[in-house]
């Protein structure tokens, strides 16, 4: 019964900006690490963003490091990733994912629970 579910997706201009959203339920939230990824078509799922239990760690793919941002609020059991300077190139569907708060990895293989995406586009 986990289920993750992102929101925020949709069409924005090249240089625009737009929060993605991941509402967890049926977990015990602050115990797990939280990761963005992300898909193109003919392309293979890649990491984005991922932040640790408490918030305290973030890391970033180099692709995204300065425009992107990832928080969480553990109160709301809820993952965000701010998409800043939004390039064509961002454009792919947007993964929220979790796994074991003892896990640091980047890896899509190694989460445990996945949503379902949002597609996000960007005009060139």
């Amino acid at each position: 019964q986990v289920q993750l579910v992102e929101s925020g997706g949709g069409l924005v201009q090249d240089g625009g900006s737009l929060r993605l959203s991941c509402a967890a339920s049926g977990l015990i939230f602050s115990n797990f690490n939280m990761g963005w990824f992300r898909q193109a078509p003919g392309r293979e799922r890649e990491f984005v963003a991922r932040i640790s239990w408490s918030g305290s760690t973030t890391e970033y793919a180099d692709s995204v490091k300065g425009r992107f941002t990832i928080s969480r609020a553990n109160a709301k059991n809820t993952v965000y990733l701010q998409m800043n300077s939004l390039k064509p190139e961002d454009a792919a569907v947007y993964y929220c994912s979790a796994i074991r708060w003892t896990m640091t990895t980047t890896r899509w293989e190694n989460y445990d629970y996945w949503g379902q995406g949002t597609q996000v586009t960007v005009s060139s």
